[in-house]
């Protein structure tokens, strides 16, 4: 048999990785075999990860505490999955989920394919879990717009002197560089101001 390695990953510093390493310590992995990562699940990018993929060799065991320290993309965990059992031919044990332990074998079906069809029940599962988020999303936004809930940037406020300045501009006074000036914003706001108010510019306005 080979070496015995453990993983542990929490997403942020401030987080406690004692209660995985707990669990590896007791499953009989040695302390100088645990590789950790304090990184986000989103990818397999991370340090400790990836110095750990390089001394897994044939007949070694990976053990994690939960599936879901390899990561939270199930595509992900898949794929990664099969290159350390088929590839490197070392086995992976979840200790919080004993069916997905390839070492194991069940009336002549092998650990390895009883993971595989696990792991793609997981993956379907958080397929449509993710689906069921943005219906959930998508049906919130219509809800609050229904309601009156503006979304994005709020509109810039019209100061009070644009009244004025609008009149000075639309009597050739002011032009639109100077009428921005005096309200402080751009000559974009300006125009677009003045576009909301119906006002064209093809009305032989001074645009300088």
């Amino acid at each position: 048999m080979g070496t015995i390695y453990g993983y542990a990953r929490v997403s942020t510093r401030e987080q406690n990785l004692d209660r995985q390493l707990r669990a590896l310590e007791e499953f009989g992995v040695r302390r100088e075999h645990i590789f950790a990562d304090k990184a986000s699940g989103k990818n397999f990018d991370r340090p400790e990860w990836t110095r750990l993929v390089n001394v897994l060799r044939e007949g070694d065991v990976l053990v994690v505490k939960s599936i879901d320290r390899l990561g939270r993309n199930y595509e992900e965990i898949i794929d990664q999955w099969r290159a350390l059992i088929k590839n490197l031919r070392a086995d992976v044990v979840v200790l919080d989920m004993p069916l997905l332990d390839s070492r194991n074998e069940c009336d002549g079906v092998t650990g390895m394919l009883i993971s595989d069809i696990v792991l793609q029940l997981l993956s379907y599962v958080a397929q449509v879990e993710r689906e069921s988020i943005r219906q959930r999303q998508r049906e919130g936004i219509v809800a609050a717009k229904a309601r009156g809930v503006r979304f994005g940037r709020p509109k810039k406020q019209r100061p009070a002197a644009y009244g004025v300045t609008k009149e000075g501009y639309l009597d050739g006074r002011v032009t639109r560089a100077e009428a921005a000036r005096r309200l402080e914003i751009s000559v974009s706001t300006f125009d677009k101001w003045l576009r909301e108010d119906g006002v064209k510019k093809d009305n032989g306005l001074r645009c300088e």
